[in-house]
């Protein structure tokens, strides 16, 4: 007898049903997150909703790009590109066209892609058993059986080099680099492939690479759609059948430290660059996605620079000064580490006054916090606009993912409004001056302001 462990108290997704002609109704339905046992010791977890005859699943391998060995930064991401570059599948080998092929004859999708943390490997079927179960076996082909031919690794690596070269022409893209290098500094994090870490990798290392992160006590497997906790068990465990259960220890990644207070001088660079506008990142290393002031320094930076047009920095940079169209500030978080940023582009003769502006705004920020009416509306915009998060199954699933990946409760979504509601004017302010500092922020522009 299959033993399953099905969370139903107070673990729910809430998801807003569309009543007629595409507008919202009042009402709603309350699917629940469930929780599977697989034999291997590990968890499944499941979203039923059967209201389409479709079926999402993502498996999220602990195998992202701070795993990259030194001076082979791009190893994650070309490994996980390589997933639906050519497998072996029912004794035979699928090329990248067959698999495609493959694939599209189903009215199916895979892909796959690799982020700092991990690699994000997703399918979407129709429901239907003969369909299914044909997608079911390509998805598992492609986790555990990718060919890695020498020439596709060599055309990719090029198509990698070529994206990376017309990146150092763009500006945005240059502070993006050099922001996250100076967040994260030792931490692996804060490196980027480069034409020469690209060019060292082969197909050794992408074997490897796949040989040591891509197996079952590395993954997790979230799963919306149309199948039962039955089929889903059945689903998680043929996914995974083909992988080694454990592997070689991995290396411990580095301890992550913060930024040191540091003199502005220190904190600042000034990247020159050949365009009419100097694009402009502030910000610090921040939260993880489990640090209890999630939610205050959420509704704060709606306030702040999250919110549009109704935020303090574009009433302070835009509105007042006309310095630039657009400004932001958001919080990145994850699961070891995070990020704060702010930024904007704006004419080079003003990214100095620009700078100023936006520093001083968070600052006062960070002292005051938001007045009540602020926090009101933010609050408020934030709760409405919480159906928009859970309209499609792709939505749910990328919340599961988020849930699930991050290790947090799984009434995460059934208690969010009330979180959000929860939060005081003193709560933001005491979340901002606990986990910003003026002190720690770097500040990177990159354009013709000397």
């Amino acid at each position: 007898m299959m033993h399953i462990v099905q969370i139903y108290i107070k673990r729910y997704l809430l998801i807003f049903i569309a009543l007629g002609c595409g507008i919202w109704g009042k009402a709603y339905a309350v699917l629940p997150i469930q929780e599977i046992a697989l034999s291997n010791g590990s968890k499944a977890y499941l979203v039923q909703a059967t209201t389409i005859p479709m079926i999402d699943i993502e498996i999220s391998v602990d195998a992202g790009s701070r795993y990259d060995p030194k001076g082979k930064s791009g190893l994650a991401g070309l490994t996980a590109a390589l997933l639906t570059r050519g497998i072996e599948w029912n004794g035979s080998l699928l090329n990248e066209a067959m698999q495609a092929d493959a694939i599209a004859d189903l009215g199916a999708s895979i892909s796959a892609s690799a982020s700092g943390e991990r690699t994000i490997v997703r399918a979407r079927s129709l429901s239907k058993p003969d369909v299914f179960n044909s997608v079911l076996d390509l998805l598992s082909a492609a986790i555990s059986k990718p060919i890695f031919d020498v020439q596709i690794v060599a055309r990719e690596k090029q198509r990698i080099s070529s994206a990376i070269a017309e990146g150092d022409t763009k500006p945005e893209v240059v502070m993006q680099k050099r922001f996250r290098k100076e967040l994260f500094r030792d931490y692996p994090l804060a490196e980027s492939p480069s034409l020469l870490s690209i060019a060292s990798i082969d197909a050794d290392d992408l074997k490897r690479f796949h040989r040591n992160f891509y197996r079952q006590d590395r993954m997790i497997i979230n799963m919306v759609g149309d199948l039962d906790v039955k089929t889903a068990k059945q689903v998680a465990e043929k996914l995974i059948a083909q992988l080694p259960q454990q592997g070689p220890a991995i290396p411990a990644l580095p301890p992550f430290i913060p930024s040191p207070l540091a003199p502005e001088a220190d904190r600042l660079i000034r990247i020159p660059f050949q365009t009419q506008q100097t694009h402009i990142a502030l910000g610090m290393s921040s939260i993880t996605r489990s640090n209890p002031d999630y939610f205050p320094l959420l509704v704060g930076n709606y306030v702040l620079g999250g919110g549009g047009f109704v935020s303090r920095l574009v009433g302070e940079v835009r509105d007042k000064r006309g310095y630039a169209y657009s400004v932001f500030s958001y919080f990145q978080p994850g699961r070891e580490t995070g990020s704060f940023e702010a930024g904007l582009q704006t004419r080079n003769d003003q990214a100095n006054q620009a700078l100023v502006v936006l520093q001083e705004t968070i600052a006062r920020f960070i002292k005051e916090g938001p007045s009540d009416s602020e926090l009101a509306a933010a609050k408020s915009n934030l709760m409405n606009g919480f159906p928009l998060r859970l309209d499609s199954n792709r939505k749910l699933l990328d919340n599961l993912s988020a849930i699930t990946w991050n290790q947090l409760p799984l009434n995460t979504l059934d208690v969010w409004t009330q979180q959000v509601a929860a939060v005081k004017k003193e709560d933001v302010r005491a979340a901002f001056q606990r986990n910003l500092d003026m002190g720690r922020m770097i500040s990177i522009l990159v354009g013709g302001a000397q």
